[in-house]
């Protein structure tokens, strides 16, 4: 069953890498996957603290234990699951860029922006939902530049998105 998954996963990120020959595209993909980094993370929830103080005391305290738990699985699951990316993996596979850490699985870009995603979403509702094409955006850059395969997506999709219900919940 997880080489089927593995095949599927090669492919996939396979079809994704030939996209990667205008420079154009590559410097619009880099630029998506840098807005990943975690300043949106920080700014977005500022910038609503500078806009109102309604709610913002509940939503500051759920917006930083959420993301504090987020990084916290981030790293257990990194560092437990060990999943080496693509170019260690793949012969004369070359990334794009090189990635922040040694470990694939799950992509930390990708839960971090569904988590941001997922809690505006729950505080604002639809007007929020463009943060999903963004994060959505922001994954998919991760694997055309050649640094996660598509399950390390998924999984951070999924991961980020149920986090966000677990401590909305709470």
């Amino acid at each position: 069953m997880f080489n089927n998954i593995y095949q599927y996963d090669l492919k996939l990120l396979m079809w994704c890498r030939k996209s990667s020959t205008s420079h154009h595209f590559i410097s619009l993909v880099r630029i998506t996957s840098k807005s990943g980094d975690g300043y949106l993370q920080l700014l977005l929830p500022a910038i609503y603290w500078l806009m109102t103080t309604q709610f913002y005391n509940h939503f500051l305290i759920l917006t930083i234990l959420t993301f504090m738990l987020e990084r916290l699985l981030y790293f257990i699951l990194k560092h437990t699951l060990c999943r080496r990316r693509p170019p260690q993996v793949i012969p004369d596979f070359k990334s794009i860029i090189e990635a922040s850490d040694q470990f694939s699985f799950p992509s930390g870009h990708t839960m971090a922006a569904f988590t941001l995603a997922g809690l505006f979403t729950f505080y604002f509702g639809v007007i929020a939902l463009p943060l999903y094409i963004w994060a959505i955006a922001v994954a998919i850059s991760r694997v055309i530049l050649g640094v996660h395969f598509p399950t390390d997506i998924l999984a951070g999709a999924l991961i980020g998105t149920i986090l966000v219900y677990i401590m909305v919940a709470l």
